[in-house]
């Protein structure tokens, strides 16, 4: 962007982070998409107290993003009464600190967040998907 570009820009809405998280949802293969089924995309400024208090973070920047839900390894091909629908939530301002200290696209960013907490919809680990990302790196 030039300096004057700068001037007049904004910080992305939730509205631009909707539009981003789906773009980076629709690039993933089409088996990948399928497997999720019918998950929940989610934007919030900042993730609710209760889920900082489950995971024992003290900030709310220390969360990018949360699967809530049952994960496919936990959960049965039919869903309870009274189940809500698995969902990812994706916080716009932790995303946003993270941006302005790395050296990443926004897009990217969010893909990644995105990625991962759909892996944690399949039942996949911290330490799971660290593994498939170190392999995947070699």
């Amino acid at each position: 962007m030039t300096p004057t570009t700068w001037l007049d820009a904004k910080a992305p809405t939730l509205e631009d982070f909707e539009a981003l998280a789906a773009e980076a949802y629709s690039g993933l293969p089409d088996g990948f998409r399928r497997l999720t089924g019918e998950i929940l995309i989610r934007i919030a400024d900042f993730p609710e107290d209760d889920a900082l208090d489950a995971l024992e973070l003290e900030s709310p920047f220390d969360l990018l993003g949360l699967f809530q839900g049952v994960g496919l390894a936990q959960g049965s091909a039919v869903p309870s009464t009274g189940q809500l629908p698995n969902q990812i939530w994706l916080y716009r301002r932790p995303i946003l600190d993270y941006w302005a200290e790395h050296d990443e696209t926004l897009g990217a960013i969010i893909a990644h967040v995105l990625i991962h907490e759909i892996g944690h919809h399949f039942g996949l680990s911290d330490d799971d998907m660290e593994a498939i990302e170190a392999a995947a790196d070699a």
